[in-house]
């Protein structure tokens, strides 16, 4: 197969990014059996969850700086050809250390949703970049509601190797894509590790970076707040079914979906911050509105859910923008940068999750999920807010 010599299409980089989603969730309707095959603690078959994640993190401090040195395409095709044969090492695994070690490696599918992001900003201006990844954020959207479903039939009909089976060939499938289909995007690789450090500081020092990444870490914490803590308000407090529960945050990935098309269709004439800040306000207004609905006792499913919906809708106008700008502030370490701020909502997701794990319970329920999401939620608005600031005591000429 010939070598592609041109930028990839969005297609492709969708498809990327999906399949890291698709990774992290695809197999846990499994999980219990899996210990059971294994004969292991469940405790010890979930860390091939809370592993997965915190390597990924790391990798994503990792993968960005390697592209912008060696460029995105090689680093892109090493990240998806680990995943592969990682997941064939989980289907071959007769013990739950050696499973464990092959899940872990598949973490490096990171790579797909970090460097797709920094691909498109190769690619485009700010605004324009950001219209792209929104169609990108919505139509992997899709990945989350679909993943655990087709899991769990996998499961059912074949076992839970299943799975993994079709991680293997989507992994490769998913290389011999890429292979085809993208080219190198980054035009202006470092010369030396050397000359790339010496740029480092003038990111680490950009206040605009670290506005945009505290927004968008922000931003994602409270839908990783509301994931963890709606299971238990819907079972105690409103009785609903498992099926029903998944509806409900199947409706709140739809305004996630629908945030994100309103950002590609307009986002590439419209300022950064504006649409952020626009998002902000919907995503801070609608769970502390719910908030006090249930303190004056007027709270209901209807309240809960749709408080969390209007976190969604934010959250699409605020995702892809607050990317862009993440990548703008410095585009020669674009992909350092698209690292660095996933690593940082990998980890601030990580806090949060245990943090509403271990608080959470039947009496303080909706209280304290609807609360950390408003808190998350104003908190990614000051963080843009803050940006607004910079940008007119310290203008710049191409202002974002």
């Amino acid at each position: 197969m010939r070598a592609a010599q041109t930028p990839p299409s969005l297609v492709t980089l969708i498809f990327a990014t999906a399949l890291s989603v698709l990774s992290l969730n695809m197999f846990l309707p499994s999980l219990a059996r899996m210990a059971e095959d294994f004969q292991v603690d469940y405790a010890l078959v979930n860390f091939s969850v809370a592993g997965y994640l915190a390597v990924s993190a790391i990798l994503q401090l990792i993968v960005g700086p390697l592209s912008d040195r060696f460029g995105r395409r090689p680093i892109m095709l090493i990240g998806l050809g680990i995943f592969a044969i990682a997941s064939l090492g989980c289907v071959l695994a007769e013990s739950i250390w050696v499973f464990l070690g092959f899940r872990l490696l598949q973490a490096a599918v990171v790579a797909g949703p970090v460097l797709s992001s920094a691909s498109i900003r190769d690619r485009y201006a700010p605004n324009e970049a950001a219209s792209k990844l929104g169609y990108v954020a919505m139509a992997m959207a899709l990945a989350p509601m679909l993943g655990p479903m087709l899991g769990g039939a996998l499961d059912m009909l074949f076992g839970w190797k299943a799975g993994f089976t079709l991680y293997t060939m989507l992994g490769a499938g998913m290389f011999a894509l890429l292979w085809l289909d993208m080219g190198e995007t980054n035009s202006t690789p470092s010369a030396t590790f050397a000359a790339q450090l010496r740029e480092y500081p003038h990111l680490f020092r950009a206040r605009r970076f670290w506005g945009y990444a505290l927004c968008a870490a922000f931003s994602i914490g409270g839908f990783f707040t509301f994931i963890t803590g709606a299971p238990l308000v819907a079972a105690a407090w409103f009785d609903l079914s498992p099926a029903s529960l998944g509806l409900g945050i199947g409706i709140i990935t739809g305004g996630f979906m629908v945030g994100n098309f309103i950002t590609g269709r307009i986002a590439a004439r419209t300022r950064l911050t504006t649409m952020i800040l626009i998002g902000r306000v919907v995503a801070s207004t609608g769970p502390f509105c719910g908030l006090l609905l249930f303190l004056a006792d007027l709270g209901s499913v209807w309240v809960f859910f749709g408080s969390a919906i209007c976190v969604g809708f934010g959250n699409g106008l605020t995702n892809a923008n607050a990317s862009a700008g993440v990548m703008s502030v410095r585009p020669k370490l674009a992909g350092s940068a698209a690292g660095l701020s996933g690593a940082m909502i990998v980890a601030l997701g990580a806090v949060l999750t245990s943090m509403t794990g271990a608080l959470v319970s039947p009496e303080n329920g909706p209280y304290l999920v609807l609360g950390i999401m408003s808190a998350c939620s104003f908190a990614g608005l000051l963080a843009i807010l803050y940006v607004r600031w910079v940008d007119r005591v310290e203008p710049l000429p191409d202002a974002i």
